[in-house]
């Protein structure tokens, strides 16, 4: 493995997001990409795949899980060379980078969040490379996107979160106001309300992923308004040790955080890459890749953690039966939902496609704070 650079400090894509993807297909969460592209095949001797990290590896978030990925292919194709480069911010420095990977002779390029015209704008100029960018670009016959269906163990954890909490208000640490903050907060509210309609979810956005001191100053503040449990989408457990001093409980996101307030643990939003990963860089070596875009399903690439010891039998056992009922074909994202201003987005009997889970970008009536 090659590293070009030590980390730099995370930061996010305010502005130039790809703008929408196309209309979702079925059951298999795919959206299909324009003019798919076919490569011919790539001796795995001579493959180099490139990954471009949204923030540092050490994160044991969102970034860690990726990396976690790029350890899997490297296992499983121990003759090909990988690439990595972390922390690449939004700005001129990422089409820098992903034109070096194309330099390098990257057969195969990911990137670990949307950059937009900043990935895609190099993508149209090197149509003999694919790339897979973590989010919902404008699909390229050689650029298609992944994601994960994050929505749905929010939702189960939003209903074990109303069976323990004490009270009706339930708090969210947030990085920015965008869809996947959106989803996350919104679909956790949903299952909270389906135990207790009263139920209300204060959000404080950080405007940052990681920034530890801003998210526990968060989560006290959380905390002081009344809320019981935390929930949120940091790439660090700080929200969770607040939790802890406090005996307060909290779901984290990404990885298994339980030894930093096991005590507060109720479960986690875990996402997985490594078999997404291993089957895309296989496909690219076998000469079947195409540009099809995904979302990976819960129970693919996300999933609830298993529980945190303090949380009882019978929550487990109510927010358990919620996820059989969704791996079942049920869907939770069924209308009558209005946003926080009173307006009804969705009409009673009408169900959000994963398209529109994936791209939300309002809250819904009882989120306070976005």
């Amino acid at each position: 493995m090659i590293d070009f650079r030590s980390p730099t400090r995370r930061t996010l894509l305010t502005a130039g997001a790809a703008a929408g993807a196309a209309l979702l297909l079925g059951p298999g969460l795919k959206y299909p990409a324009k003019a798919a592209a076919r490569f011919g095949p790539v001796a795995e001797d001579k493959a180099l795949i490139a990954f471009g990290y949204v923030g540092p590896v050490s994160d044991e978030g969102w970034t860690w899980s990726h990396e976690q990925g790029r350890l899997a292919v490297e296992a499983a194709f121990p003759k090909l060379k990988t690439v990595k480069v972390e922390s690449i911010p939004f700005s001129a420095e990422a089409s820098r980078t992903f034109k070096r990977f194309v330099a390098e002779g990257a057969n195969l390029i990911f990137s670990t969040s949307t950059y937009g015209d900043l990935l895609r704008d190099v993508a149209l100029r090197a149509p003999n490379v694919a790339f897979l960018e973590c989010g919902t670009p404008a699909p390229a016959g050689n650029l298609a996107s992944y994601f994960v269906a994050h929505w749905y163990p929010s939702y189960i954890a939003g209903v074990a979160a109303a069976l323990m909490s004490k009270s009706d208000k339930f708090g969210y640490v947030a990085s920015f106001p965008v869809p996947t903050v959106y989803s996350g907060s919104n679909s956790f509210l949903m299952g909270a309300r389906s135990v207790n309609p009263a139920a209300t979810l204060q959000v404080i956005a950080i405007h940052n992923w990681f920034d530890p001191q801003a998210a526990a100053q968060a989560a006290a503040a959380l905390i002081d308004s009344g809320v019981d449990v935390l929930f949120g989408i940091m790439d660090e457990p700080s929200m969770l040790q607040v939790a802890e001093r406090r005996g307060k409980k909290a779901i984290t996101w990404n990885t298994d955080l339980r030894r930093f307030g096991p005590g507060a643990y109720v479960s986690s939003i875990i996402i997985d890459f490594k078999q997404f990963y291993v089957d895309q860089v296989r496909a690219r070596l076998e000469g079947r890749w195409n540009a099809e875009s995904v979302i990976l399903p819960m129970g693919t690439g996300v999933d609830l953690d298993t529980w945190g010891g303090t949380v009882p039998a019978p929550v487990r056992a109510q927010a358990d039966a919620v996820r059989m009922r969704i791996h079942g074909g049920w869907s939770p994202f069924v209308g009558e939902i209005k946003d926080n201003k009173g307006i009804i987005r969705f009409a009673a009997g009408q169900q959000m496609t994963d398209q529109e889970l994936d791209n939300w970008n309002w809250s819904i009536d009882g989120v306070q704070g976005i």
